[in-house]
């Protein structure tokens, strides 16, 4: 048998199923007699105070060895923290008379389906979080150990419905061959984890727990995106080889981390990062990469229990320029509204947000909120590299406008006598087929654009790019895609201007051929896409790619680009294992 699921951490697995069955609280509704109120609250605070000895024990132990697994359980215990949460549960016990448990979870859901509504993988993967925080709290109220992954008996493939990152941080990585959930998003915790250990992963496996359970044979292929049941020999042999040969190909792409990417005829390609926080684990990405190509701001905004001020914004921005150094970094102003909802602020709701107020369009409608930013930005400016980019840009008017609210931005420090660069680069985010179809225009008015490619897909292809049901209409490499990246690239290198790759498709090698083919010669990606893609770079050669740009552009559907352009890419890889 064979069941299909979304690809997280890529690699070959073969060995026995386990069905990790965590502990799951329960949280009954029950009303509560006045006199109850107190000793109701006085449990919440105890369950809380354990929690919170939990959380610190566990950042005690990773904060050393494992940096960036910290950073999670340092941001659950300021979700643990948070204010606002915690009034709003004691209010819903002294006033709704709701039992802690009831109260505690009810909350907590309520903040993680705002955060589900988010179209910002990034951010909406952390209603996860706040799942895992609520479900420890109501562990500790029930008086129940943590159960973990910490002590499995043999190697074996972890199957479960969701592992939250307190399932998967403590795991013995040496005994976990492989993951399988039927939940999670491949930028959630646990793909980030998986991806830090090399294990392969596959997500949203429909039934997993139930098609596959304990002691089940099975190959895990998370180059496809498939299991594999009742395999023969002949699938055996055929998947212990390629395994092998990942292996190896994962071994050699290490070696190139923190190299310069050049081409094999000499042609320097920077490879940089996209960033969706400031936290040292997000900076570490300064250490291999040419620059930041996409800063996203949103997270100061969606972590925050009100508004960020100007000075916490200036920090923030502040910390990601210095660790840069020079290098430049491509700050996005916020892209939020439409289904970016904030819990501390109305923002409209609208039929589809997709194609409503959201981003440059918000800012523009409320200029305090965007004056703060681009005050804090032009500030954080004085201290590297900083370029500033315009989200959500349709057409020019908008885009003038924004130029002019930097302007007056910069008239106010001036007046004050705060510095700032004065010759500060500003870009837009082509992401919106109109911006594309006139990047000859964008491309007199700005200093560099970088193209978003995963709304460009959504907008050319109308296909939600969240929504399963429509997944197969969304197409990454349909030819509409590359033939308007042609376009964009064209403009942009006629008018001498700087263009970017920051969506997904600039960290898959496929992809990443197929652009330095039609002239990009910037990519930014996730960090953990870097040294694939500078050993693809590495041994590919200008004159191939851009043969092979040309012959995507003569090409009519999505599957056949696809097919090739992996092909393409594979014999370029298997020509250096062979020498």
């Amino acid at each position: 048998m064979e069941y299909r699921g979304n690809i997280a951490s890529p690699g070959i697995a073969f060995g026995k199923s386990f069905v990790f069955k965590p502990y799951i609280p329960r949280a009954e509704q029950r009303s509560l007699a006045p006199e109850e109120v107190e000793q109701e609250l006085e449990m919440l605070a105890c369950a809380c105070s354990k929690a919170r000895e939990e959380l610190s024990a566990i950042i005690g132990r990773l904060s050393i060895a494992e940096p960036d697994q910290a950073d999670i359980f340092a941001a659950h215990q300021s979700i643990l923290d948070d204010v606002e949460l915690l009034e709003e549960i004691r209010q819903d016990i002294t006033v709704n008379l709701h039992c802690a448990a009831w109260a505690t979870r009810k909350v907590y859901h309520e903040f993680s389906a705002l955060l589900q509504e988010v179209d910002d993988p990034h951010l909406s993967e952390r209603a996860s979080d706040m799942e895992d925080v609520c479900n420890r709290i109501l562990r500790c109220a029930d008086g129940v150990a943590e159960v973990t992954l910490s002590s499995l008996p043999e190697p074996c493939v972890v199957v479960a419905v969701e592992l939250f990152p307190s399932d998967t941080v403590l795991m013995d990585a040496s005994k976990i061959l492989g993951l399988i959930t039927e939940q999670g998003g491949i930028t959630s915790h646990t793909a980030i984890i998986a991806r830090a250990y090399g294990i392969p992963t596959l997500l949203g496996v429909k039934q997993a727990t139930q098609l596959l359970p304990t002691g089940t044979g099975l190959v895990l292929d998370a180059l496809e995106g498939k299991v594999i049941t009742d395999a023969d020999d002949t699938t055996m042999e055929h998947y212990t080889a390629l395994r092998e040969y990942e292996l190896q190909k994962r071994e050699i792409a290490a070696t190139y981390l923190e190299k310069p990417a050049f081409t094999r005829d000499g042609v320097r390609i920077d490879v940089e990062a996209n960033l969706g926080s400031a936290a040292p684990s997000a900076l570490a990405a300064a250490d291999y990469t040419d620059g930041v190509g996409l800063f996203r701001t949103e997270f100061l905004y969606m972590e925050a229990s009100q508004l960020p001020d100007e000075q916490i914004q200036y920090q923030a921005y502040r910390a990601v320029l210095e660790a840069f150094e020079n290098r430049p970094v491509v700050l996005r102003t916020l892209d939020i509204g439409g289904d970016k909802t904030l819990s501390y602020k109305t923002l409209p709701r609208e039929e589809n947000p997709f194609l409503g107020k959201r981003a440059i369009r918000l800012c523009l409608d409320e200029p305090d909120l965007f004056r703060t930013q681009l005050r804090a930005a032009l500030r954080a400016s004085a201290c590297g590299n900083l370029w500033l980019m315009f989200p959500m840009i349709s057409g020019l008017d908008e885009l003038r406008a924004a130029k002019q609210a930097v302007m007056e931005a910069k008239a106010e420090l001036d007046r004050e006598g705060l510095p700032y660069d004065p010759e500060i680069k500003l870009g837009v985010m082509i992401e919106i087929p109109s911006a594309a179809l006139i990047a000859d225009l964008l491309a007199k008015e700005v200093d560099f654009a970088s193209i978003g490619t995963n709304d460009l897909i959504q907008y050319l292809t109308a296909a939600d790019r969240l929504n399963s049901e429509v997944s197969q209409y969304y197409q990454t490499f349909h030819p509409a895609v590359f033939r308007l990246i042609q376009t964009v690239a064209d403009a942009f290198r006629s008018g001498g201007k700087d263009l970017c790759v920051c969506g997904e498709l600039g960290g898959n090698p496929a992809g990443a051929a197929a652009l330095i083919g039609l002239g990009l010669r910037r990519l930014s990606m996730s960090p953990s896409s870097v040294a694939e893609i500078k050993h693809l770079i590495a041994n590919l050669a200008l004159t191939e790619a851009e043969e092979a740009g040309r012959k995507v552009l003569t090409m009519s559907t999505a599957s056949e680009i696809e097919a090739y352009l992996k092909l393409f890419v594979s014999e370029k890889i298997k020509a250096e294992q062979k020498v």
